[in-house]
């Protein structure tokens, strides 16, 4: 398997390489992004047919460490040529890396054609026994013996920590980029179960070549760890629902109630009608004039809008925005719910889902806030090294915690006895194939919606989307998302407009 444009998985092909146990082979030249998440996807089919899922995130992350590193390596070796410096000389060294990074980032298509022109190649090799699975990454170029001595000196500066959270605690350098990586890489495998024997880096006069062994007698997840009970402490430690708001949702869920019950129920508790006339009057529920009393508000909601907004509005009381963090969280999660709510109401088979739609997405993320509550050092380092890693953030909440926040919202909810349609829409918005099949609409909506802003502010890419779901909404191609994206974004602008 080599690089190409519209890269998909042959998952006959992988299938036949696990059963044959014959080595799978993904070749790059210049390891763009897409390739990335190609590779991701091929280990995520290689380790379904190999009975080992549980062990994706954890992979995912190694092969995703070892190929940039490889890539790095490649790019240093046309720079260092570039500039007539060399690698082997720590005066050189030295010089050539106070400018590595910026030349190469500021120029990054020169240098990777460089190396392309130069043959240089990453190799992913992923092969299956029946007791163990291998994964090498090999690129063309030999490590020097003093990048070998940097390298071993990373692993052994792993050895003094025992979990993820002991590593984020330290204070670690930017500058040390890779070291660090291997350095949780490490603590992967020890998550696994298993030890540092089971990687190593090596060089012949061809080629370096990175090796993880996993033998699957030995691998053992324990996701139970002191951030775990810490999450699931803030969560039992969370408050009751506002009874004011349970009140009134009981009442909006009796048959018998009339709209003007509702309506009079919520005037007796002042704080309660400015709040929510405030919010139907701002700019998400694009209303064509002003309403100025709870009846008239209650009355263009309806029964189901009222007890939709009351479960937003009573989150967050409880969860606030008293930090950038909250505020970032809660903007996300407003355009998340405009993006959904138009996505149903343009696309959609089914339209009576569109209030839950615009609540679940306001929701969806509401986990996040308990997650950076209940860790915040941790979760705010974890950010930031996702972010320069370019590593989806859920994927590391479950590895370092065993617990995401589409996982945490999800309790919360059930604390609060939502209903399953908007818990489900809270737990399943990062795996919408899993949700039972009654609330796919609506997890389907909320999970394109979240997706379509994480490609817009440039966290992820149309080729992480699952097409069934976006096929569902009529979207076979990346220019129809794009158009889609821009479309919304104006719409969402000019709404939040005065």
């Amino acid at each position: 398997m080599s690089e190409g444009p519209g890269l998909v998985v042959d998952e006959v092909k992988v299938k036949q390489s696990v059963q044959s146990g014959m080595p799978l082979t993904i070749t790059s030249y210049t390891l763009p992004h897409e390739m990335e998440i190609y590779i991701g996807q091929v280990l995520g089919v290689f380790l379904k047919y190999a009975g080992c899922e549980n062990l994706k995130d954890y992979l995912e992350y190694c092969v995703q460490e070892l190929a940039v590193n490889a890539k790095k390596a490649n790019t240093k070796r046309v720079y260092f040529s570039e500039k007539q410096l060399d690698l082997n000389n720590p005066n050189d060294y030295k010089q050539g890396m106070l400018t590595f990074k910026k030349d190469t980032l500021d120029n990054l298509k020169y240098y990777l054609q460089l190396q392309r022109e130069k043959g240089y190649y990453i190799k992913v090799i992923l092969v299956y026994k029946k007791d163990s699975i291998l994964i090498e990454v090999r690129n063309n170029v030999v490590v020097s013996k003093m990048e070998l001595l940097r390298i071993h000196d990373k692993l052994a500066h792993s050895r003094q920590y025992n979990s993820l959270e002991e590593a984020f605690a330290q204070v670690l350098d930017s500058s040390e980029g890779a070291g660090l990586g291997l350095v949780v890489l490490v603590l992967m495998l020890k998550k696994m179960g298993l030890d540092e024997d089971c990687f190593e880096i090596t060089a012949n006069e061809l080629e370096t070549l990175a090796r993880l062994r996993i033998p699957l007698a030995q691998t053992k997840i324990n996701n139970v760890t002191g951030l775990t009970q810490a999450i699931v402490e803030q969560v039992n430690s969370l408050p009751h629902f506002p009874e004011n708001i349970m009140v009134v949702q009981k009442l909006a869920s009796d048959p018998k109630s009339e709209i003007t019950d509702i309506a009079k129920k919520i005037s007796t508790d002042p704080s309660m009608t400015a709040d929510i006339l405030k919010i139907v009057n701002s700019a998400q529920f694009m209303l064509s004039k002003k309403v100025d009393s709870i009846a008239e508000a209650v009355k263009i909601l309806g029964i189901k809008g009222i007890k939709n907004l009351l479960y937003s509005y009573g989150t967050q009381k409880i969860l606030g925005e008293d930090s950038p963090e909250k505020k970032d969280l809660w903007n996300h999660s407003y355009k998340t719910a405009f993006y959904a709510y138009n996505l149903v109401k343009n696309f959609g088979k089914n339209k009576s889902i569109l209030d839950d739609t615009y609540v679940g997405g306001i929701l969806h993320d509401m986990g996040k806030i308990v997650f950076f509550i209940s860790i915040p050092d941790f979760a705010l380092k974890m950010k930031a090294f996702c972010k320069e890693k370019g590593i989806p953030q859920i994927t590391f909440e479950d590895v370092s915690s065993g617990m995401n926040h589409a996982e945490i919202g999800a309790l919360i909810a059930e604390k609060w006895n939502f209903p399953q349609m908007l818990s489900a829409a809270i737990r399943y918005h990062h795996d919408p194939l899993a949700a039972p099949a009654q609330f796919r609409p609506l997890v389907d909506a909320v999970y394109v919606a979240n997706m379509l802003c994480e490609i817009e502010h440039g966290r992820a890419v149309y080729e992480q989307f699952e097409p069934t779901i976006l096929a569902g909404f009529g979207f076979t191609a990346k220019k129809q998302v794009e158009l889609v994206i821009r479309k919304f974004s104006d719409g969402f602008i000019k709404e939040q407009s005065p």
